[in-house]
């Protein structure tokens, strides 16, 4: 075989052992046309070039690649590098501190080794998406790592805390779950000084240092349904709950998961559940909908938006109650 169509195999087999985590020497041998001898020396070449290919003999052993001490180059199809390209234009608007300039830096070299055909293809895309940057919050790309690691090696973490109102604490808590919105990144941990559940935005973590204390996991909420909960309804001094006559996916497309909590409530209508510090606000925010709604609770909350009423029927011409 030609040194061409050496080449050629050996990057159809790294092909091959980023596609699934492992492969027996017969089935490579058997997809590239090739014996089995050919497919070690093949694994060898990949190994001098700093590809980690592990080899593991007996039942379930076989070739699989690893992770080594720097990241080598990876084989992209048509499809995976378009995803990664669209992706990379999402992250240059995104939330982690430091991203955006990496994800521009990467775009940029991603597009040079394109193909032609798929380089319109992508630039495309880009033109077609837009971020809005002025709502972002941003946190520090270490932390969120550090707090990643924390939650999945269920280590306990410390870190000041600076609450809604400016208080500053100190948290010593077991982190389950980060979650993000679109516009933050959050923490559910269980706060052990409180003895309660707890979501933290990250952006206002301080000094976040990860104990060599392993906690053993308890029961817990479901993380999105909590956080989102959390963050819609729980820190505000009013709960709000209105039954909208409107279809459930319907209402979610205009209300963000951490603005208020949609569930379905029979065919054609649901309840809203929202949180806020001001009731009159609370009654034209569900009025701009713009759907029929009756409110469940609060009952003060009904008195305001019989004020409401009032003045659009006035404005309109109508009679003042």
């Amino acid at each position: 075989m030609t040194e061409m169509g050496t080449t050629e195999r050996v990057l159809r087999l790294l092909a091959l052992l980023q596609q699934r985590p492992v492969w027996t020497g017969p089935e490579l041998a058997e997809r590239l046309g090739v014996t089995t001898r050919s497919i070690r020396r093949d694994v060898e070449r990949l190994r001098a070039l700093g590809y980690p290919v592990n080899a593991a003999q007996g039942v379930g052993g076989g070739y699989q690649l690893g992770a080594g001490k720097a990241l080598p180059p990876l084989l992209l199809d048509d499809e995976e590098a378009i995803a990664t390209a669209v992706s990379l234009r999402l992250a240059a608007g995104g939330t982690v501190a430091g991203a955006s300039e990496a994800a521009v830096r990467t775009l940029a070299k991603l597009d040079q080794v394109l193909p032609a055909r798929l380089r319109a293809e992508v630039r495309a895309l880009h033109d077609a998406i837009a971020t809005l940057d002025g709502a972002r919050i941003e946190v520090d790309a270490d932390a969120l790592l550090q707090l990643a690691k924390a939650t999945r090696d269920r280590l306990r973490i410390e870190f000041g805390y600076d609450a809604r109102d400016g208080v500053a604490s100190v948290r010593r808590v077991e982190p389950y779950q980060l979650v993000a919105t679109g516009r933050r990144w959050y923490l559910m941990a269980y706060d052990l000084d409180r003895e309660a559940w707890r979501t933290f935005r990250l952006d206002r973590l301080r000094e976040l240092r990860t104990t060599t204390f392993r906690y053993r996991p308890r029961d817990h909420p479901d993380p999105v349904t909590y956080v989102q909960r959390s963050i819609s309804r729980a820190a505000y001094a009013f709960d709000a709950r209105v039954r909208l006559r409107a279809p459930a996916d319907q209402v979610r497309e205009r209300v963000p998961q951490w603005v208020g909590q949609v569930i379905e409530d029979g065919p054609g209508a649901c309840v809203l559940e929202a949180g806020g510090h001001d009731l009159w606000a609370l009654a034209v925010h569900v009025g701009m909908l713009g759907y029929d709604f009756e409110v469940l609770e609060p009952p003060e909350l009904r008195e305001y938006v019989a004020v409401a009423a009032a003045r659009f029927a006035a404005a309109a011409g109508g009679p003042v109650a």
